[in-house]
């Protein structure tokens, strides 16, 4: 294996190379990113990453932290925990991150603060609570999020994603109005929580399936103040 990579790390070497897909299900950590000093060096400028479907851990992540140059990172995998997610805060370029498959809870997301550039999220493993959408809210940068399969969140999710914290001394404003996709999915949300997301104007795509929501709920939403969402499901 490591023969093979060899002959490629010349590339890597000049910059010429600026993404990788790992897809080999056989790692149990990133062993070709800890080959050495050299190949670490020559890693310096990679912007993009791929291990969805591999067994990569929370320890091979930490090889990760020094990639300070990465912009697209997937971990769609399910031996990613929050742990995993605490060796990445230095990727603070990231813009997109992939976290579909990975087992991160609402301790979890609190690493995920310092990301301010992040643009597309997927947190959808199913270990999420309203809790822990208030690390995700700050995120103003994000046009995509996808929450799905995280059956706990409820219409208090679309409340932090899209209205406003009333404190006892003061209002903040919490909107994401850059969103442009939202997935919520596999749910607690219903119907009545639907009014939260008014704010959102940019809002074209809302995904609300196996949710206490229907299609003409959605429409009603459409029709009172959200011109620009095109696609939805249920439809």
């Amino acid at each position: 294996m490591l023969e093979n990579w060899s002959r490629v790390l010349k590339y890597w070497k000049y910059g010429e190379f600026k993404g990788v897909l790992l897809s080999v299900s056989t790692f149990s950590s990133v062993v070709c990113i800890t080959a050495g000093d050299v190949l670490s060096g020559s890693l310096c400028k990679l912007e993009s990453i791929n291990l969805s479907f591999t067994v990569v851990s929370d320890g091979g992540l930490r090889e990760l932290s020094g990639l300070t140059s990465l912009k697209s990172l997937n971990l769609d995998a399910r031996q990613i925990t929050d742990a995993g997610l605490a060796a990445l805060t230095s990727l603070t370029g990231l813009t997109h991150l992939d976290l579909f498959g990975a087992r991160i809870t609402d301790s979890g997301t609190s690493h995920l603060r310092n990301l301010k550039n992040l643009r597309s999220l997927e947190i959808c493993g199913g270990g999420l609570t309203d809790a822990g959408v208030k690390n995700i809210k700050d995120l103003s940068s994000l046009s995509l999020l996808n929450l799905s399969q995280n059956c706990n969140l409820t219409d208090k999710t679309l409340e932090m994603i899209s209205g406003i914290d009333v404190t006892l001394y003061f209002v903040i404003f919490l909107w994401l109005t850059g969103l442009i996709s939202l997935n919520v999915s596999n749910s607690r949300v219903t119907s009545a929580g639907l009014r939260h997301l008014k704010p959102l104007k940019n809002l074209r795509s809302l995904t609300l399936e196996a949710c206490k929501v229907t299609a003409n709920d959605i429409r009603r939403l459409q029709s009172a103040g959200l011109p620009n969402l095109v696609n939805f499901r249920p439809e």
